[in-house]
């Protein structure tokens, strides 16, 4: 990616739940930046498995950044808007307190924590929500899905207010925080603005040609899950501000940007793994 040098790693290939192992390959790879997306981000799963969760989301964060201390290496945590309570009508910023509704919430900023504790004087939290890209399911491929498939209608809440984010903008954004040398901390890698499910669907439908008015906005409260979902996930970018790097373009901006390449790689799927 734009000439970065990288070494990736799934699960298969390291348990970033297993302490030594995480310390032996960080230390046989030295790396200068680690980048932790690993995550248990089923989040009605971890309600019931909150102690599995915590070993990913939240020792496992501690393990990296223990091992990027030991190498000197500059440590990024992807964390997420749910370490919040959802429950304000202001922008979350970097200082807002940390009052997570959920068991996954609770293990991300347990996890945040255990990273700031280790390693606070290189390591970054990027926190981020409503990701969607060209790979794997998301919202904005689920949404292509239905309104290619011509279903009648497709009912989406419209109650959670956040900020739909494209992972390349983030990916990108994350690239630039270690080019220009930001100072450590929090930072919130969402696109700017806000919207809600059923608006975010209906430009979808409206990208696909397919009939907006078929998108039926519904309250949350109709789809009862396991782990509550947050109402008012937008945080704000401060954390940007006065440095080398700007905050992430508005949301409808980086879809409009990245829509071609997910309908294509969608397309190439097929329907039915959406």
């Amino acid at each position: 990616m734009n000439g970065v040098s990288f070494t990736s790693c799934g699960a298969e290939d390291l348990d970033i739940t297993q302490k030594e192992k995480v310390i032996r390959a960080v230390v046989d790879l030295r790396p200068k930046v680690i980048v932790n997306c690993a995550a248990w981000t089923d989040v009605d799963a971890a309600e019931n498995n909150e102690e599995a969760a915590a070993a990913i989301n939240s020792f496992g964060p501690q393990y990296l950044a223990t091992a990027a201390k030991l190498c000197d290496s500059k440590f990024i945590q992807v964390s997420t808007d749910y370490v919040f309570s959802g429950k304000g009508r202001l922008p979350w910023t970097s200082q807002s307190p940390c009052e997570p509704m959920t068991a996954y919430g609770r293990t991300k900023a347990e996890g945040e924590k255990r990273v700031l504790n280790v390693y606070p004087e290189n390591s970054f939290i990027v926190r981020t929500a409503w990701l969607y890209s060209p790979w794997r399911r998301n919202f904005v491929k689920t949404m292509i899905n239905l309104a290619l498939n011509e279903v009648c209608e497709v009912n989406v809440v419209n109650d959670q207010i956040g900020q739909p984010t494209s992972a390349i903008n983030l990916a990108a954004q994350m690239i630039k925080l270690n080019e220009f040398e930001l100072p450590p901390g929090i930072y919130h890698g969402t696109n700017s603005g806000s919207t809600t499910w059923f608006e975010f669907a209906k430009i979808i439908f409206e990208k696909v040609q397919a009939d907006p008015a078929r998108v039926i906005p519904v309250e949350s409260g109709n789809y009862p899950r396991v782990a509550a979902r947050p109402k008012y996930s937008v945080m704000d970018h401060e954390g940007w501000i006065g440095s080398k790097v700007q905050g992430m373009q508005n949301w409808r901006l980086a879809l409009d940007e990245s829509f071609p390449r997910i309908l294509e790689a969608f397309l190439m799927e097929g329907n039915g793994d959406a």
